[in-house]
């Protein structure tokens, strides 16, 4: 109960705060940057702007909040995005046993991302904590719909991570990346989807909601994937936020399809998010999953691949794919994710920049992917863990 009463206390404090001025505060991250990058008109450019104000964008989204230094999806982490200069803040929206929308990045996750294995409510996950024993990893499983909302409410976010190799849950919840920090973790608050929108609201940013895939199955006592879809719009009529500031994300195409039909105001800004998977190759059509044309005519006007897939080498420069090209071709807006998850990109940048890895060899080249996403493949819009990399480059762009 008092973990309960002092998390509230924390969101009210937050929501009581005047929205932020449109000046961000990025720190020093961005110049950091900047410095490493190869000598170039692209530099020059950047430089050019140090001594100017950074503005919000509603190019630079926050992903998952500020999610490389603050627990993901909590106030804390939503604030930190909004003060960066993300225009555009996500909450991931998944639901509890009690059928209520809150901000998880899956609804599977909690023993990842939050306390729950250090709490009595981990006698309720789905699975409970089994130490690593020869070569069986540790593992566990907790869900938010495990809990209701009130169980939920007492849980304190910390950076996503476990450790395999754990024979205590101590050991398996310390487990946080050497690239990010414990430093901001000691006071995540969770939030319900409706208080994300009000704190993100009462910093002046946008929304883009996605709803993630259910992990038990549908309908749940009663709530079909319908209902769950409908219920997310409901939470942005209900407290007076203009459509035209909701970005409804989902890769699952139904659901975007369910809001261009059933919501079309709002599903004029759904976005189908896209993955690299299987075969994939940016410039062979052949292995390609999405009709574009098919897309524009079931009134699909946002997609949002991963960067990978909007990625080429050409001749040793990184460029526009022919994936993207056409994309752009057909119609499509284009959304990108994510920057600032992979760590020090010194070793090729792993997963996100899977199409270049032979062409990313230090973190200035983060700028050098930036500018051709803006510029060649022309995204509208960039998810980041550290919104303020992408904002200083926004601005400086004087993007929208």
């Amino acid at each position: 109960m008092i973990r309960s009463i002092l998390a509230t206390s924390a969101l009210c404090i937050a929501l009581a705060a005047p929205a932020l001025p449109d000046t961000a505060h990025v720190g020093p991250r961005p110049l950091y940057l900047v410095d490493q990058m190869a000598d170039g008109a692209l530099k020059d450019k950047l430089l050019s702007c140090a001594d100017q104000p950074v503005r919000r964008t509603d190019f630079s989204i926050g992903h998952r909040g500020a999610a490389l230094q603050f627990p993901e999806h909590t106030a804390q982490s939503y604030t930190a995005a909004a003060r960066m200069g993300a225009g555009i803040v996500e909450c991931d929206v998944t639901f509890t046993a009690d059928k209520q929308l809150v901000c998880r990045h899956a609804q599977n996750d909690l023993h990842t991302t939050t306390n729950i294995l250090g709490t009595d409510l981990a006698n309720k996950c789905t699975a409970p904590f089994t130490p690593a024993s020869g070569e069986t990893k540790a593992s566990a499983e907790c869900r938010a719909s495990d809990l209701t909302l009130a169980d939920f409410q007492t849980l304190r976010g910390k950076m996503d991570a476990a450790n395999p190799n754990a024979t205590t849950t101590q050991e398996f919840m310390d487990a946080t990346a050497n690239w990010r920090t414990d430093l901001y973790a000691a006071h995540g608050t969770l939030l319900t989807h409706a208080q994300s929108i009000a704190l993100i609201k009462s910093h002046g940013a946008k929304f883009t909601p996605e709803l993630k895939a259910p992990v038990v199955a549908m309908p749940f006592d009663g709530m079909t994937q319908e209902n769950y879809a409908q219920m997310l719009i409901d939470d942005y009529k209900a407290a007076g936020i203009p459509a035209s500031d909701v970005w409804p994300q989902s890769f699952n195409l139904a659901d975007v399809l369910y809001w261009i039909e059933e919501e079309p105001d709002f599903g004029k800004q759904a976005v189908y998010l896209v993955s690299w998977a299987g075969d994939f190759d940016e410039q062979d059509p052949a292995t390609w999953q999405e009709d574009f044309a098919a897309l524009r005519a079931q009134g699909v006007n946002y997609l949002a691949p991963s960067m990978n897939m909007m990625l080429t080498n050409a001749d040793g420069e990184i460029a526009a794919s022919a994936y993207a090209r056409a994309a752009r071709e057909a119609g499509l807006k284009l959304i990108g994710w994510s920057l600032e998850r992979s760590g020090p990109l010194d070793g090729g940048g792993g997963w996100y920049y899977g199409s270049i890895n032979d062409l990313v060899t230090s973190d200035g080249d983060m700028y050098a992917v930036i500018d051709v996403l803006a510029q060649d493949v022309g995204v509208v819009g960039l998810f980041s863990d550290w919104p303020a990399t992408v904002s200083y480059y926004a601005s400086c762009m004087d993007l929208p």
